[in-house]
C-alpha cells in the first residue's frame, strides 16, 4: 500500500485490510472518541485509543509504551504480521498519523493512513456500522524493528543543542500557540517554543476537505516556515500528534529521516528547558 490510501480504495480492499480507528480530541473539544466509535464506525474497524497504547507509568500524555506492551495491545486488536493495515480518524489533529508511526516504530511496515478519515468515508456514501462492537479473535503481532520511523527524547535534544548540533526542528503547533500568543490546551505548560524551532502548522499541509495537499504543496508549507523537507530533522506538536502528522507528510515526500519527540511541548513547556516566543 502506499502511505495515504483513498476511499475509493478502501471500499475496494475493505474485506482484504485491518482497519483500526485511532481518533482522539484535544481535553477542550468536549468529544468522547470512544463513545463515537461505539455508535458509528467503519465496518470491521477496531479501536487503536492512543491513550490507552501508551506508557502507563508516564505523567504525560500518550507516549510511547514499552515495546512487549505494544505487541500485547496489536494482538488484541488482532493484528497480524503479515496484515495490511488502514487507519483513520474523525479529528483535525490527524491522530490516525500517530498510529501509522508508533506501528512502524514497532516494526509493522504495511501500514497506511485513509486520507480524509471518517469525514471522507462519510461523504462517499461509505456504510457504517452501527451494530454493538465484537472484539476481533486475537493476532499474532510481533516485534520487528523499526520500518522509517525514528523516536528522540528531551534529554539527547538538550544534549544536541549543548553541542550545537539540533538541526531543523518543525514544530506542527497552530502559530499563536507556537508564538506564545495563545495559551496551550493542558493546564500547567509556558507559552512559546523551542529555541531554533520552525512553525509549520499541521494545518497548511492539509486541504479544505480535512485530505492531505499534494506534494508540491506539502513541499512548499515547510519552505514557507523556513524548513528544509529535504534534510533529516525533528518534529515536534502539543503531545506528540501533529508532530506525526507531519512527519507522514514528510515521508509522502520521501524523507523518512525524521525523529518524532515523543513528548514534545507536554514535556518541554513543563520543565525548566529554555524557551522562545514570538514568531
Amino acid at each position: 500500500m502506499d502511505t495515504l490510501v483513498s476511499v475509493e480504495w478502501l471500499l475496494a480492499n475493505l474485506g482484504t485490510v485491518k482497519v483500526l480507528d485511532a481518533s482522539s480530541h484535544l481535553p477542550t473539544s468536549d468529544r468522547n472518541a470512544d463513545a463515537e466509535f461505539a455508535a458509528a464506525r467503519i465496518p470491521g474497524a477496531v479501536r487503536f485509543d492512543i491513550n490507552k497504547i501508551a506508557d502507563r507509568n508516564s505523567d504525560l500524555p500518550h507516549m510511547v509504551p514499552p515495546a512487549g506492551e505494544f505487541a500485547s495491545a496489536m494482538r488484541e486488536l488482532g493484528i497480524n504480521d503479515h496484515d495490511s493495515v488502514v487507519i483513520y480518524d474523525d479529528s483535525p489533529t490527524f491522530p490516525a498519523a500517530r498510529a501509522w508511526w508508533m506501528l512502524r516504530l514497532f516494526g509493522h511496515s504495511n501500514v497506511a493512513v485513509l486520507n480524509g478519515g471518517l469525514r471522507a468515508w462519510r461523504d462517499a456514501g461509505g456504510v457504517m456500522e452501527t451494530s454493538a462492537f465484537s472484539p476481533p479473535a486475537m493476532g499474532n503481532y510481533s516485534m520487528r524493528p523499526p520500518v522509517g520511523a525514528q523516536i528522540i527524547d528531551m534529554a539527547a535534544i538538550r544534549a544536541m543543542m549543548s553541542a550545537d548540533s539540533v538541526g531543523q526542528i518543525a514544530d506542527a503547533r497552530p502559530a499563536g500557540r507556537f508564538s506564545g500568543e495563545t495559551p496551550e490546551p493542558r493546564p500547567g505548560l509556558r507559552a512559546g517554543h523551542i529555541p531554533g524551532s520552525k512553525n509549520v502548522p499541521l494545518s497548511t499541509l492539509i486541504d479544505e476537505n480535512g485530505m492531505y495537499r499534494d506534494a508540491a504543496s506539502i513541499r512548499a508549507a515547510f519552505e514557507a516556515g523556513g524548513i528544509d523537507p529535504d534534510r533529516p530533522m525533528i518534529t515536534s506538536c502539543g503531545s506528540g500528534v501533529t508532530a506525526c502528522g507531519l512527519t507522514l507528510g514528510l515521508a509522502l515526500l520521501g524523507n523518512e529521516k525524521v525523529f518524532v519527540f515523543d513528548g514534545s511541548w507536554s514535556e518541554w513547556g513543563s520543565s525548566d528547558a529554555p524557551i522562545e516566543t514570538g514568531s
